[in-house]
């Protein structure tokens, strides 16, 4: 028996997406834990430099230093977690080699999808759940870095801005 539009079998096709869903859920829950303790060890060194500096009167050139850096790290982190799910997919068989692998994997976690390698058949719902683990950790990390801007640069009260 095949399915509305005739491509997979109806019993198959849900069977096989099991798979894809018990291999990514646990990427997402294992990279989230990831980036949220690489976060606070970012977050830790960002602001002991910071409070090293805070003095300096140069303060404000050697802050955007400190957030270049602090950015650097987290593509850093974000590259090794689009690593760990390349090394899943090349393990799995659903790409043809470990530099396909990861070009997939940066495709998808960064949902930009621009790329002629594409997974095995039946593990393409796993590259949809990767680019949703994407978007978590993106905004993880635009949370973080806005969560620095704000600590260093408190919004001045109500009233006090000219």
């Amino acid at each position: 028996m095949t399915g509305r539009r005739g491509h997979l079998p109806m019993k198959s096709s849900a069977l096989v997406w099991d798979g894809d869903w018990a291999w990514a859920l646990p990427l997402i829950v294992a990279n989230v834990v990831i980036h949220v303790a690489g976060l606070g060890v970012i977050n830790r060194e960002a602001l002991r430099t910071v409070a090293l500096v805070r003095t300096h009167r140069n303060f404000n050139i050697l802050f955007a230093m400190v957030m270049g850096v602090t950015t650097l790290l987290a593509t850093l982190l974000h590259a090794i977690e689009a690593g760990i799910w390349a090394v899943v997919y090349w393990a799995l068989g659903a790409v043809p080699d470990s530099k396909s692998a990861m070009l997939y994997s940066l495709n998808a976690i960064t949902t930009y999808g621009h790329s002629d390698v594409a997974l095995a058949g039946h593990w393409q719902l796993m590259g949809a759940l990767e680019a949703l683990n994407g978007m978590l950790l993106f905004g993880l990390t635009t949370a973080f870095l806005y969560g620095i801007l704000q600590r260093v640069w408190p919004a001045a009260p109500r009233g006090t801005l000219p």
